[in-house]
């Protein structure tokens, strides 16, 4: 059955809603003109932003070749070949849209796979049938505002390119928001200079463990395995529609608000694959975390003594606040960085560091299948173990 074939629209024979359908017709499992006008629009507020300062992209690269010494000498890796490239929000997320396009529209064919004709039987209602053939039509749009509004609402609080701890495909460009980190320097009374040698740091440290090959496919392998195992529930998205109010005289933010919760809005029901494999994503996702604040921890410190500490526990508490962006990237790509599972990390990466010092903790990057299981995340003398790892200390 072809998109045009009649049968395979349920509002042929009333004209607005043959409109409609027309006009959402051939727009794919996601539509990205949707997404990318959401994503400017939360990321700006409408208005035009201003081109940054290419003496701020000048000052920012002179601090990268400072912090490339002190990389190569905590995780023996060589970062070169690198660009430092500065953006405004609304850059940041069209750039973010576009280099998680083959990640979010996995996720849109997982949402928007049909149910099949023995789930649809006894259901005679003529309503219910047009309102579940809508929401089916307008799923593609209504994914593409919903990851837009995230990621946009995401770009208004960004310091860099991995603020979102999901590996991009393998480039030279290491991107920093100058405006974000300056302005989060101000409102917590930090000295701007030394924040952004620690945004910096941060950044570099995730572009070098990122980049290393085993690292970005196995994490990469697992965020793909768990948004294309969505159950969707078609029904959710006809219910919201048909409960959709719009209060006050703006249409827009009565849509927006209908997005803060991407379980209904989207009929994304979390399955058991999902549920089985999230213990080995939360591991995997805690391992990497804890060992970039690790590697943080050290290099800003050399660099810019006690301010390190303080810009830590800012940005990391920062990090850790729930906000329904984050939620929404939770529930849909599966991360979850809350206060616990950045702590299980951290303890995790301590505990190397304690029996095997930072060559121990290195293997995270050396090793060919480095990721440890959620039970070597709680037992690193078992991850050591396992990877052969000449032990001082044979207790976990």
């Amino acid at each position: 059955m072809t998109a045009g074939d009649p049968a395979d629209n349920p509002f042929g024979g009333l004209p607005m809603f043959g409109d409609l359908s027309r006009a959402l017709a051939g727009q794919g499992p996601l539509n990205w003109d949707a997404a990318k006008q959401f994503a400017h629009l939360a990321a700006t507020g409408g208005t035009a932003e201003a081109n940054v300062d290419p003496s701020v992209r000048f000052a920012l690269t002179a601090l990268a070749q400072i912090i490339e010494p002190h990389l190569l000498d905590v995780t023996g890796h060589e970062l070169s070949g690198y660009e430092i490239t500065t953006v405004t929000p609304g850059v940041w997320a069209q750039q973010t849209l576009e280099a998680y396009k083959p990640l979010f529209t996995q996720l849109a064919v997982s949402l928007g796979k049909r149910p099949s004709a023995a789930d649809n039987d006894g259901d005679t209602d003529p309503m219910a049938a047009m309102m579940l053939g809508l929401s089916q039509m307008m799923a593609p749009a209504m994914l593409g505002m919903a990851i837009g509004s995230m990621v946009g609402h995401l770009a208004t609080r960004a310091f860099g390119q991995y603020d979102l701890p999901i590996p991009r495909s393998a480039n030279a460009q290491v991107t920093v928001l100058p405006s974000a980190i300056d302005d989060f320097a101000f409102d917590w009374s930090l000295p701007k200079d030394s924040m952004r040698i620690w945004v910096l740091v941060q950044e570099l440290t995730s572009h070098v463990v990122f980049s290393v090959t085993h690292i970005r496919e196995g994490l990469s392998a697992m965020v793909r395995a768990h948004v294309g195992a969505f159950e969707p529930d078609p029904n959710a998205v006809a219910e919201k529609l048909s409960s959709l109010e719009f209060d006050g005289d703006d249409p827009m933010q009565a849509i927006q608000r209908s997005l803060g919760d991407p379980e209904i809005l989207l009929g994304a029901t979390r399955s058991a694959a999902q549920e089985a494999l999230q213990p080995q994503l939360d591991a995997a996702l805690a391992a990497v975390v804890g060992y970039i604040d690790h590697v943080v921890d050290q290099i800003a410190f050399r660099l810019i003594g006690g301010d390190a500490a303080r810009i830590s526990e800012a940005v990391r508490r920062r990090r850790i606040e729930t906000s329904p962006d984050d939620i929404f990237v939770e529930r849909l790509l599966g991360l979850r960085l809350t206060r616990q599972l950045v702590e299980r990390g951290r303890t995790f990466i301590a505990g190397v560091f304690e029996r095997q010092q930072q060559d121990g903790v290195n293997q995270l990057l050396n090793r060919a299948a480095p990721l440890p299981t959620p039970a070597e995340l709680d037992a690193p003398g078992l991850w050591l173990a396992r990877l052969e790892f000449p032990l001082d200390d044979q207790t976990s």
